[in-house]
């Protein structure tokens, strides 16, 4: 009787691993399957596109590619400009969100939990209702057709901060802090020093977040900017479906492949962070 309830607890555990990672190579085909039939078309004639699906690469990418450059279309420049966009913001909100962060974890004064409150009520407000005054704000201080008001606004980042707040409050100990105190440290200091390192997968993990976000952001730089030289890319994959790219689907095709490769390096990158600082921050009792 026990071999066969051995026998049958073996069948079942191996029939919901087969069924889990069934469902594993189904949800990665989900979300591979649609990128890799754009990089597909990419490399694709429009005749071919038009023909029918195909998922194995063609051999017009170059041909592609001297579409969409050969029409005004300052590819080199958009990635420029969200470049600076997305880096700078990136580093201003990950550093600052840590930074409340932290002061909101290390001290404790009148009115914390209410700020608190005011932090989880920014995060459950939606973006748009404040999109129009925030722009009225931008206008009556000319700052539109401008790179600032789509960095600065970055350092205010309700959801990263309770993020932050939430990673310290699961693994720094008040102890380090009262240790670098002691040791003559300056809080800024203990700060840049101390509390960054050990929360270095969190700020891969928000920095990762940010990026896309910011690299992505196509509706507050298209209502912004109207200098065409300060186009970030989304702004330009979106020329490419203006009258002159409209019978060319390889070259918007390349385009939109083009505008996600930073994101897909920038995830490569700081992912070795997030894995490499698994282990760090642990405090010994």
């Amino acid at each position: 009787m026990s071999d066969s309830m051995a026998t049958s607890y073996k069948t079942s555990r191996a029939v919901k691993s087969l069924f889990i990672y069934i469902m594993m190579v189904l949800f990665a085909a989900i979300a591979v399957v649609p990128v890799w039939v754009m990089l597909v078309n990419a490399t694709r004639t429009t005749a071919q596109i038009n023909a029918g699906l195909s998922i194995l690469p063609s051999t017009h990418a170059l041909e592609n590619w001297r579409i969409l450059t050969n029409r005004d279309f300052q590819i080199w420049q958009g990635f420029l400009n969200s470049a600076i966009i997305s880096v700078c913001s990136t580093v201003l909100c990950v550093y600052f969100s840590a930074l409340t962060a932290y002061g909101l974890h290390v001290y404790h004064f009148k009115g914390r939990k209410l700020l608190q409150g005011l932090i989880m009520l920014l995060i459950m407000m939606p973006a748009s209702l404040s999109f129009i005054g925030f722009y009225q704000f931008m206008a009556r201080m000319h700052l539109t057709d401008n790179f600032i008001p789509l960095i600065i606004p970055s350092i205010a980042s309700a959801g990263t901060v309770l993020f932050m707040k939430q990673y310290l409050d699961s693994i720094l100990s008040l102890e380090i802090v009262e240790a670098s105190r002691i040791d003559g440290a300056t809080e800024f200091m203990t700060f840049n020093r101390i509390i960054l390192p050990i929360i270095k997968p969190a700020l891969a993990t928000q920095a990762i977040f940010s990026f896309v976000a910011s690299w992505n952001n196509f509706m507050t730089p298209f209502v912004l900017l109207s200098s065409t030289k300060k186009y970030t890319l989304p702004m330009l994959v979106q020329m490419l479906r203006g009258d002159i790219y409209r019978t060319e689907y390889g070259g918007i095709y390349l385009g939109i492949a083009v505008s996600l490769v930073p994101i897909i390096v920038f995830y490569a990158f700081m992912s070795r962070s997030i894995i490499g600082g698994l282990t760090m921050g642990s405090v010994k009792e």
